[in-house]
């Protein structure tokens, strides 16, 4: 007779250090942590630790037993007050945080990140492929970069989230005083949003349109999760309803005409056709605006009971904000154009865009709509710390 293993569904993490984020390996990691684990991303946030925050996530660091193990322990703990802190200019660094979710997660994470002292370079695991640990012919280190840090169990997990989860007002959000810029420079934020589209299931494809992003040379100074809600999909695209009902109206007419036509065996004059467009067009204009709201948020407007219009949505997002120069134009020539089949090779809309709806992603056209569309999702709310302290409280 077979035994059934019931796995504990589990809350783990994985912090990008510094060097990775700097390196533009942000991309790579996450389709690696997707793809290969299986689990749930639930939450992301980009932090400047303080002083404060680095010490009381290194004290906790070394609890390993095993020699090896609690050498790459102290080495890590080294790291991480060395490169976690400001620097002696002032600036802080950034780091970033991704949260999941999944049966065994802890163990799955811990095997997908890699121990630090083996000397493999096969790529299996993510240190691998992003970190190094070097030594010279006496054994002493001469070269150190983890890559990421993950937990080593659940007990040092749920410590960790919860210390994480302290700070995320004070050392996270959007750093968007992160970053040195010329004085002269024309330095724009723009919100970029992955579409659902890449979520369906775990795979590597948000981490292949953020590493094709990275050739922007932008700076990725937020990051979050998020379930749009109906209101906040009815807001983001509202000005998209008056141009789908115009632009919509001749296509409509044409339909009508190609169906009436037949029945009533006649030819439609121009000004009958332009009255069914101008009938049909805006309804037909409103049903596949209606389409988008549902495809981001999960419900139609239309069939959205009121009490549920402000609730996070089914549907889920990754949500960036990108720092730069000039660094509207530099996301959208990345992007593409709203059809992926007329966007040129090497975009994003082409790599991994469907249809002009399924596309992979949005990308705001100018930085009056980049802080619009981030006040509608609400990029400054904190969703990171509601998640975990939900979580540490069952």
């Amino acid at each position: 007779m077979g035994f059934l293993v019931i796995m504990a569904v589990e809350l783990s993490y994985v912090l990008l250090t510094p060097y990775s984020i700097r390196k533009s390996r942000t991309g790579g990691i996450v389709s690696r942590l997707l793809s290969r684990t299986g689990l749930e991303l639930v939450a992301a946030r980009m932090f400047s630790p303080g002083a404060e925050l680095v010490e009381k996530y290194a004290a906790g660091m070394v609890t390993d037993t095993e020699p090896a193990h609690r050498a790459a322990q102290e080495a890590i703990q080294k790291y991480v007050r060395r490169h976690f802190s400001e620097k002696e200019s002032g600036t802080k660094r950034r780091v970033l945080m991704l949260v999941f979710r999944g049966e065994d997660a802890v163990k799955k994470l811990r095997e997908g990140v890699g121990h630090i002292l083996n000397e493999r370079t096969s790529g299996e695991t993510i240190r691998d492929t992003f970190g190094d640990f070097i030594t010279d012919k006496d054994g002493r280190v001469v070269y150190f970069e983890p890559a990421v840090l993950t937990a080593p169990d659940a007990a040092s997990a749920r410590a960790d989230l919860k210390l994480w989860a302290q700070y995320s007002d004070s050392d996270g959000g959007v750093l968007d005083k992160a970053i040195e810029f010329p004085p002269t420079a024309n330095v724009q934020k723009t919100l970029v949003l992955i579409k659902p589209d890449n979520f369906r299931f775990p795979n590597a494809r948000p981490g292949g349109v953020i590493d094709t992003f990275s050739r922007t040379g932008l700076y990725i100074v937020a990051c979050n999760v998020l379930h749009m809600s109906v209101a906040q999909a009815e807001e983001f695209y509202g000005p998209v309803l008056a141009v789908l009902q115009d632009k919509l109206r001749g296509r409509a007419a044409d339909i009508a005409a190609k169906a009436l036509e037949p029945q009533f065996e006649i030819t439609f004059s121009p000004e009958t056709k332009a009255a069914l467009g101008d009938l049909l067009g805006p309804q037909m204009g409103r049903e596949n605006w209606e389409d988008i709201v549902a495809f981001m948020s999960g419900r139609r407007p239309s069939e959205c009971p009121a009490d549920l219009r402000s609730q996070p949505g089914t549907e889920k997002c990754l949500a960036l904000v990108y720092q730069g120069e000039d660094a509207v134009r530099k996301i959208r020539e990345v992007l593409g154009p709203t059809d992926p089949s007329k966007a040129p090779v090497g975009t994003i809309r082409k790599e991994f865009g469907q249809t002009i709806m399924v596309n992979a992603a949005h990308a705001s056209d100018a930085p009056e709509n980049a802080q619009r569309e981030m006040g509608i999702i609400r990029i400054q709310e904190n969703n990171f710390r509601t998640l975990i302290e939900n979580w540490l409280a069952q």
